[in-house]
């Protein structure tokens, strides 16, 4: 094995340069010297945000930026959580330092944890363990206090658990656990009520000036008018700012109660848990104390615990410590799991010990409040129209209140019967301050209306509504900007397995002893040797598992789609799960990642023979092996003959759209293998002059309507790429099949590549082919990097489908990085900025559209916003010079606040979206906002406006 497989390549990209999305300049993402051009808000340095929010013209601050990243919160944020880490990691330091003093100044016995726990532990029920103790081991990582208590499987009997089984299950079993132990939830601050927005509302600085203005009139129109006459302009006005008021906060709640509710399904991580033997998934939420919970790559760690076994299990804890410093972890020596970390490398189980606010991750969540903002590039931008039109407003408020403020006191000012409002020392002071009062509210409104305070708050409501509505078609959204820049896609890199298929996997071909298999499952045509190898090394290389119920029935099999299509396969030529594994002790693995597309196990049999199986992609595997099984069960070595016959099989199924796996082992001398833990863990398992026990085809169908999405997307102006670690020829199968490819004439190179031609090819040739590549194979996560990086060079808005935890980044670095919902890990989710529920391609057209829908929304408001305003500040400016007088009072231009801001963002934002959206090309990220035929058609309005004023 080479060096640079030794480890995950996840572990790779951590300090990969090439592999970080935020290390790479593209022209595009440059802006253009104005504060407000941001083209991607994806990983923006602070000081570009604090750049636009200091330029903005705003009115109420609090509002406005409420969905936005809270800066001076975040950097509270990020010192609180360095704090309560640092606490953790001291309190782990001056355990260890008074063990170290125990053990050289008093006897063993010395070394019991008691004096750092309770008194008395609470112990509840029948359990032979408190959760105080529990939490204590966990949180000191007291290896001590472990071993007295049996080790693993001693607190396991303690826990009323088994480490093969796990818990019991039942309904008397859980609720006894949650008793005792508590629950994997951890206290949430609650959202604000409804009186916090309403206050909110409050703060607005014009409505704030307004309502002084209010109690002023009213208070001079009683005196000089009395109560009947006197309170109709200043009670009129106040009526009107609290029905603002009240509209504002209702909207904002119900925003407020869209993104509470989104948030808890970003959480709401699903696991699987094994028990009474069977593996069952879960919502993260109902882990318990003394489940047994499986882990693979990928995994996020559910809750703090104990390994039960790991092969070549490594884990992150950059999450808890805040080094990025990789951890290996085994039952003996570093068993402690710590919830929230995630596993970089291998796979194993975990007994959990610790759950919700008795863990340090759930101290962690609990302590922090957790700032769900963001901006989005169109909200900057909006901010920037904002800030324009305020600044023109401003200067027409202005110049309104200069004029009428002149026409005023010179007496050119004439109430509707033709008197002079104000003469020189005539008029008493009373009226005079009421005249100046009435002429400033006029000014303050127009404020209030010319400075577009909704505008910005559209994108947030038109992107409320489209995730409510993505989620009912399967679309989770981690990141508001990916839903409006999805709009904008001209590109997507999807998988081809589960998200073009159907991911519904079964063995169809088989190739063993030089001869077809048919059916694939006939043992009497398999030469003996053979079925008894398969059976041993597919019952122990394997991340899955057969579940045989008690009382009958049919076996339950888990794991990955082709996991399950290979162990029922294997339970079809008569393989007992539980009696095989129990025939042979693993003694090394390297599990399978989609670098080296295989994986392998070393077994140590009852005859202490050591067996080393080998499974994955059919040509890498077939490459690798010398000899194969022939029909006389003979081991035989392979001639180029042989070569050539197997190298046919895999490429006819691979025309016909099978996924190829090859199935080899081989013998290895006891001397060869280390004895020592640490050689062990250090071993790299032979994987040269392999015996070859078969090659099986695995059916995997195109999804119903994959054919009709991908034509949506080609009529839209987005070319869709297949990205796929299957043989060259399996992915054209199936591109054709679904129509990424026309027919098989367009199959030629560079359209059709291979991941490690595209990877080896200079950084300016990948920029010369990069547009025509229409379908990848044999690809690494690298290569899916390396196009991604390329299409964005070239200009793309590029989006992004991936499941394993190697995507990550690419992920990261694509404009849109999506997920798979299904089989996608949660170190890709969390890279990711959509989740696709379903995994299924048609839901990312759905994302598509309802991209194009937030910016068509976005576009329709500002022609209705603007229209309202330069028609509102034209006819009062017009007005006041020329008659003194304006037509539109404060009451009515309050009105029309209300309308244009509040009620017309929610009418107009939250229109769904049509099929007209998906015949035009992608919208450009440069593009201007206001269009040529948005001005047009905003003059004939504001024209026709005035006219009928006039």
């Amino acid at each position: 094995m080479g060096e640079d497989y030794k480890t995950s390549p996840y572990r790779r990209h951590r300090s990969d340069p090439e592999a970080r999305g935020s290390s790479r300049d593209y022209e595009d993402d440059e802006d253009d010297g104005s504060p407000f051009s941001i083209a991607r808000t994806k990983s923006a340095p602070l000081d570009q945000l604090r750049r636009w929010r200091q330029a903005a013209l705003v009115l109420n601050a609090s509002r406005r930026f409420r969905y936005t990243l809270d800066l001076k919160k975040e950097e509270e944020r990020k010192e609180l959580i360095a704090k309560i880490r640092m606490h953790a990691q001291v309190i782990r330091a001056a355990v260890l330092f008074q063990e170290a003093g125990n053990g050289l100044n008093a006897p063993v016995s010395a070394k019991s944890p008691s004096a750092k726990l309770p008194s008395s532990p609470t112990r509840i029920g029948e359990f032979g363990i408190s959760a105080e103790e529990l939490a204590a081991m966990s949180r000191e990582h007291d290896l001590s206090f472990l071993q007295q208590n049996g080790g693993i499987n001693g607190l396991a009997k303690k826990l009323k658990s088994d480490t093969e089984t796990g818990a019991p299950g039942d309904e008397t079993d859980q609720i006894n656990r949650k008793q005792a132990f508590g629950t994997n939830t951890y206290p949430r601050k609650k959202g604000r009520n409804f009186w916090t927005f309403v206050w909110e509302a409050c703060r607005d600085t014009t409505l704030i000036i307004l309502m002084v203005a209010a109690a002023a009139s009213l208070a001079l129109g009683i005196k000089t008018e009395g109560i009947k006459e006197g309170w109709y302009d200043g009670g009129s006005i106040a009526i009107a700012v609290l029905i603002v008021i009240i509209f504002t906060a209702v909207s904002d709640y119900k925003q407020s109660l869209q993104f509470q509710n989104l948030n808890e399904e970003k959480h709401n991580i699903q696991m699987e848990v094994v028990r009474g033997g069977r593996r069952i998934k879960v919502s993260i939420f109902e882990l318990l104390v003394g489940d047994v919970v499986p882990l693979k790559i990928g995994d996020q760690v559910p809750a703090d615990g104990l390994v039960i076994f790991g092969h070549s299990l490594a884990i992150d804890e950059s999450s808890m410590t805040g080094e990025s410093k990789i951890v290996n972890k085994d039952p003996t020596k570093s068993p402690f799991l710590m919830s929230g970390c995630k596993v970089a490398d291998g796979y194993g189980s975990m007994l959990i010990t610790s759950v919700g606010i008795n863990t340090e991750w759930g101290l962690l969540m609990a302590s922090i409040s957790e700032d769900n903002g963001e901006e989005t590039p169109l909200q900057v931008r909006l901010n920037g129209v904002a800030t324009f039109i305020g600044i023109a407003g401003l200067a027409v408020a202005v110049a309104v209140l200069i004029i009428l403020v002149v026409r005023f006191f010179t007496g050119h000012t004439v109430d509707p019967q033709g008197r002079r409002q104000f003469q020189a020392g005539k008029t008493k002071i009373g009226p005079a301050i009421d005249g100046f009062i009435k002429i400033f509210t006029v000014a303050v409104t127009i404020v209030v209306v010319a400075v577009p305070e909704g505008l910005p708050l559209a994108v947030t409501l038109t992107l409320a509504y489209s995730m409510r509505k993505m989620m009912a078609d399967k679309a989770l959204v981690r990141r508001l900007s990916a839903c409006e820049t999805m709009g904008s896609a001209t590109t997507i890199c999807s998988d081809k397995t589960g998200t073009l298929t159907l991911n519904q996997m079964t063995v169809v071909e088989v190739y063993a002893g030089v001869k077809k298999i048919d059916p694939p499952d006939n043992t009497s045509l398999f030469p003996p040797r053979v079925i008894s190898l398969l059976r041993e090394g597919i019952s122990q290389n394997t991340t899955g598992s057969v579940f045989v119920p008690e009382g009958g029935g049919a076996l339950e099999i888990s794991g990955s789609p082709t996991e399950k299509a290979i162990l029922q396969w294997a339970v079809n030529l008569g393989m007992d799960f539980g009696a095989a594994r129990s025939d042979s002790v693993i003694i090394h693995a390297f599990p399978f990642n989609s670098e080296k597309k295989r994986g392998g196990v070393a077994l140590k049999l009852s005859n202490s023979e050591i067996h080393v199986h080998w499974k994955g992609a059919a040509e890498i595997v077939l490459a690798s092996c010398a000899s194969y099984v022939d029909v006389d069960d003979n081991v035989v070595l392979m001639d180029e003959e042989k070569v050539s016959y197997f190298k046919k099989a895999i490429e006819d199924m691979a025309v016909g759209s099978l996924r190829c796996v090859a199935i080899a082992y081989k013998t290895c001398e006891m001397e060869k293998v280390p004895t020592s833990d640490e050689e062990l863990d250090n071993w790299q398992l032979p994987e040269e002059d392999l015996i070859l026990l078969a090659i099986v085809g695995i059916k995997d169908p195109c999804r119903p309507g994959v054919r009709d999405a991908v034509q949506l997307c080609v009529d839209a102006g987005i070319k869709v790429r297949m990205v796929t670690g299957d043989n060259v020829q399996t992915a054209k199968a199936i591109a054709l099949e679904c129509g990424i490819l026309g027919s098989d004439v367009n199959a030629t190179a560079p359209t059709l590549i291979e991941g490690k031609a595209f990877r080896e090819m200079t950084e300016s040739h990948r920029l010369e082919v990069v547009d025509k590549i229409s379908v990848m194979g044999r690809s690494s996560p690298n290569d899916k990097l390396l196009l991604v990086q390329a299409l964005r060079r070239k200009g793309h808005v590029v989006a992004v489908t991936g499941d394993g935890t190697n995507d990550a980044p690419a992920l990261n670095e694509a404009d849109i990085g999506l997920a798979m919902g299904i089989q996608g890990t949660e170190v890709a989710k969390e890279s990711s900025d959509i989740i696709i529920l379903d995994d299924n391609f048609s839901s990312v057209v759905k994302v598509v559209r309802w991209g194009r829908s937030v910016y068509a929304n976005i576009q329709k408001f500002i022609q209705f916003q603007l229209t309202v305003n330069v028609a509102a500040l034209i006819i009062n400016v017009v007005a006041a010079v020329s008659s003194g007088n304006v037509p539109l009072n404060a009451v009515q231009l309050l009105w029309v606040n209300l309308i244009m801001d509040t009620l017309g963002a929610l009418a107009l934002a939250t229109e769904p979206p049509t099929d007209h959206l998906m015949r035009r090309p992608p919208v450009g990220r440069r593009e201007p906002l206001i269009t040529n035929i948005m001005w047009r058609n905003l003059m004939i309005q504001v024209f026709y406006n005035f006219v009928l004023t006039a």
